[in-house]
């Protein structure tokens, strides 16, 4: 396959390091006002070409449409501390006027068979290049730090078994989502005492540095 992949993918680049960006300065936002953040942190990646050619073949991609039919090759994972607030990070997103929702599922009320849980948001975002706007295509996820705990280490086990997971396998890892979403659930009900708490500590933290 005779592709320029670097040029290809440099548009791809430059939209997750500013989609980072803007996403940790709305974390900072919330912070500097002495607000709890819905943002817990914010990470980003390029998909690497071999990922690519792999989903070109298996889902039977064409070039020509890549960058319409491949929705996640700029993906942007944003963790919180509480299910409450991946559907206050939603909002805030479908607000904002940098970038349109254009799908999203959301797989934290419907969990994937797996136990996957997970808001997923694609976006049109436009990147400003040397030779005019570019228009492109970005997936968000965004979950909670115990759900993307599971997803990570589901992910690993992943590159092992390639998703045909021996019974047994499959089993805990339906167990250990089901887990971790009610830690979800737990800490969702003692949210408050626990944004308390953090008000007190970053209140005291600012005293010791004056």
């Amino acid at each position: 396959m005779n592709f320029d992949w670097d040029n290809f993918l440099w548009p791809y680049d430059e939209a997750v390091r500013e989609l980072k960006i803007k996403f940790r300065s709305l974390r900072q936002s919330f912070l500097t006002k002495g607000e709890h953040s819905p943002i817990e942190f914010v990470i980003g990646r390029v998909k690497t070409v071999d990922s690519i050619k792999e989903k070109m073949t298996r889902r039977v991609i064409e070039p020509e449409v890549i960058e319409t039919d491949m929705q996640d090759i700029a993906g942007i994972r944003i963790v919180t501390q509480f299910v409450d607030d991946i559907y206050k990070v939603v909002d805030l997103i479908h607000a904002r006027d940098d970038m349109e929702v254009v799908e999203e599922r959301d797989y934290i009320q419907n969990a994937k068979p797996s136990g996957y849980r997970s808001y997923h948001m694609v976006i049109s975002y436009t990147v400003y290049l040397p030779d005019g706007p570019k228009t492109l295509i970005a997936e968000i996820q965004i979950r909670t730090l115990a759900m993307n705990f599971w997803a990570t280490v589901e992910h690993t086990l992943n590159y092992k078994y390639q998703g045909e997971y021996p019974d047994d396998i499959s089993e805990r890892l339906r167990r250990t989502a089901e887990a971790a979403y009610q830690l979800d659930e737990e800490m969702s009900a003692i949210k408050d005492e626990v944004q308390e708490a953090q008000k007190i500590f970053t209140k005291n933290k600012g005293k010791e540095k004056s």
